[in-house]
């Protein structure tokens, strides 16, 4: 495969960078890109954590063509903390400057559909699927798919929602209905062992780095702990971080991506197993799983999406040492006292004005020896 390069225009410090969406991960870019020396610039609907650390926000619809360009006139480059940003409010902002990760990668992780048809068309394994557009499909969808299987609506999905999951003897219309109509796509239950997610990097020269394979705990749909490196095989993480290589080279993609994966091990015939990888889904940004590079890597995944985005080298992604990192949610971020009493532990709080169920508030790392580190 060519590995295509851009050329981006000279960023320097001093310079200010455009962020879209005003969420932890927004904050957590802002305060990476100001201790490289660069300002950030929000630009949301509403206000959120990021506001607070970056020097400029703007308040405006995604839709407020006069705002976007006003916006687009304060900034260097434009990047993004969630992938669910309009296709026209990208188009708008990339007619004027970059934004990067660019309109390829938003409009192929957007859809669920159109996101399994690429990784498929790249040799890239992934569940059974079948598109559903009403009732009907749905019926001839489970019928090559079996039960159990999972119905998901193509977009704005995310932490278990927006599916549902099809047993036997559920009823179909019933399922269609409860996720609003909308179109869907119906995906085979993957039989896995484990759930690892890789975090990679490519930058505008082509250049890739990737830190060791993340291994993730969800409790009811929601990451709740990782571990690096995963508890797999040093072939299986080698395959999976040359997956996601494929994936960035493709998409000729520049920033920080997560790619998150399925265990799965296959029996052989003299009883031993072999493990298999099967890719979930995409994020074209920085992603949960790898909060832990904060304290626990020489170079953060935030740090490394502001380089990439400004055309700068790539830094080192080696770890500390093993990580353990715990998301605080809900009334979790409440035990900041006690983390803060934990010697080993760096806490992380997102600045969230209310502490509801389900809402990731912070994350705690710890980082321990690791006596296989060089």
């Amino acid at each position: 495969m060519v590995r295509q390069t851009i050329t981006l225009p000279a960023i320097a410090p001093g310079a200010t960078i455009g962020i879209l969406g005003s969420g932890q991960l927004g904050r957590m870019l802002a305060m990476a890109a100001s201790s490289l020396g660069l300002k950030t610039h929000i630009y949301a609907p509403e206000s959120g954590p990021a506001c607070d650390v970056a020097a400029h926000s703007t308040i405006a619809a995604y839709e407020d063509t006069a705002a976007l360009a006003e916006f687009a006139a304060a900034v260097s480059v434009v990047t993004y903390e969630f992938e669910n940003v309009p296709a026209d409010t990208a188009a708008f902002l990339s007619a004027r400057l970059p934004v990067l990760p660019d309109s390829t990668a938003l409009v192929t992780t957007q859809d669920r559909l159109v996101e399994k048809d690429f990784l498929n068309s790249i040799g890239i394994p992934t569940a059974p699927y079948r598109a559903v557009e009403d009732g009907g499909s749905l019926a001839r969808a489970v019928a090559q798919i079996g039960r159990p299987s999972i119905l998901k609506t193509r977009r704005f999905g995310y932490d278990g929602k927006g599916q549902a999951l099809v047993r036997e003897g559920a009823d179909l219309a019933s399922a269609f209905r409860s996720l609003g109509g909308h179109p869907c796509i119906l995906e085979g239950v993957v039989p896995f062992v484990r759930e690892i997610s890789v975090i990679a990097a490519r930058g505008a020269d082509g250049s890739f780095a990737a830190w060791d394979v993340c291994e993730n705990e969800h409790d009811h749909h929601i990451l709740s702990r990782t571990l690096v490196p995963a508890r797999i095989a040093n072939a299986t993480a080698n395959e999976a971080i040359a997956l996601t290589r494929r994936i960035v080279d493709a998409l000729n993609y520049i920033g920080v991506i997560a790619v998150e994966m399925f265990v799965v091990e296959e029996r052989q015939i003299d009883g031993s197993s072999i493990e298999q990888l099967v890719v979930n889904e995409i994020a074209p940004r920085v992603h949960n799983s790898g909060h832990w590079t904060i304290d626990g890597a020489v170079t953060s995944q935030f740090s490394q999406h502001i380089r990439a985005i400004c055309g700068w080298p790539l830094g080192s992604p080696r770890r500390h040492g093993r990580i353990e990192m715990n998301n605080l949610i809900g009334e979790d971020a409440n035990l900041w006292r006690d983390v803060l009493g934990d010697g080993a532990a760096s806490l992380h709080i997102y600045g969230k004005h209310e502490a509801r169920p389900g809402r990731k508030m912070g994350h705690v790392t710890r980082v321990l020896p690791d006596d296989n580190l060089q």
